[in-house]
């Protein structure tokens, strides 16, 4: 398969459509995709003003591509290395982004596929859609950030029990634990993804980015500091040019 079919994008309106494809092996994670999925990022970023992240054939992703990592790890730890940090690069846009990226999750979402929808902005997963950090069950460790985000989304006890277990979580209980936002049926997880796309490509871009910024990178600050930081944006964005047509268009409609 050539590489730049790992990854399709397709721009719909203001909706990006990045779908990994590799549905023969359940869009299993290789140097190439961690490429193509910054790639097409980056690229629908310009464009869109959402970008929704899916899978081919039925499933989000199975984690990473146990032939590749063979064959890199063969090859020496350098290249193996590649790999992950190709990923993680990879999964390190989508906080950079200002725009929110969502996570259609249906099928198997495993080890590497659970840590991309773990770094995306909101998941929205079919409810019998199969979620779990099956590492240690193969005798491998996480690789793709999710000993580090995991217990920061949904504590520590939770994140230690389900990485050290392998348990697997249906989307019902991915909603239960905070790791989603809205579990579907499966038929309907399309059209609800689209439908919460087009509500947040709705929003003025300028106070979206800044919103999203606000709590991605607020997570990293202690609380006064997250704190201190959103008054002086909230300022800063009332002051601009955006914050002036948003009080415009406000005090336009209770006229």
């Amino acid at each position: 398969m050539p590489d730049e079919a790992i990854v399709l994008t397709a721009l719909d309106g203001r909706i990006g459509w990045l779908t990994l494809n590799r549905p023969e092996a359940m869009n299993a994670i290789t140097v190439a995709l961690a490429d193509d999925l910054e790639a097409g990022l980056r690229r629908l970023a310009a464009e869109a003003a959402v970008i929704v992240i899916r899978g081919a054939g039925g499933n989000f992703s199975a984690g990473g591509d146990v032939g590749e990592v063979a064959r890199l790890r063969a090859e020496g730890p350098e290249a193996l290395a590649r790999l992950f940090e190709r990923f993680g690069r990879a999964l390190a846009t989508i906080a950079e982004l200002d725009v929110p990226v969502v996570a259609a999750v249906e099928g198997y979402a495993m080890a590497g596929g659970f840590e991309l929808a773990q770094a995306c902005d909101i998941l929205i997963v079919a409810e019998d859609a199969v979620l779990a950090d099956t590492h240690l069950k193969f005798g491998q460790i996480p690789g793709g950030g999710g000993s580090q985000r995991l217990p920061r989304l949904v504590g520590r006890q939770r994140a230690a029990a389900h990485i050290l277990t392998g348990d697997r979580l249906t989307g019902r209980e991915a909603v239960e634990w905070g790791l989603a936002y809205r579990s579907v049926p499966a038929a309907e997880l399309e059209p609800a993804a689209r439908a919460l796309a087009e509500r947040l490509a709705a929003r003025p871009p300028a106070a979206l980015a800044r919103a999203k910024r606000l709590v991605v990178r607020g997570l990293e600050l202690p609380l006064a500091d997250g704190l201190a930081w959103e008054r002086a944006e909230v300022v800063d964005h009332i002051m601009s040019d955006a914050g002036a047509a948003a009080i415009a268009a406000f005090t336009g409609r209770n006229a």
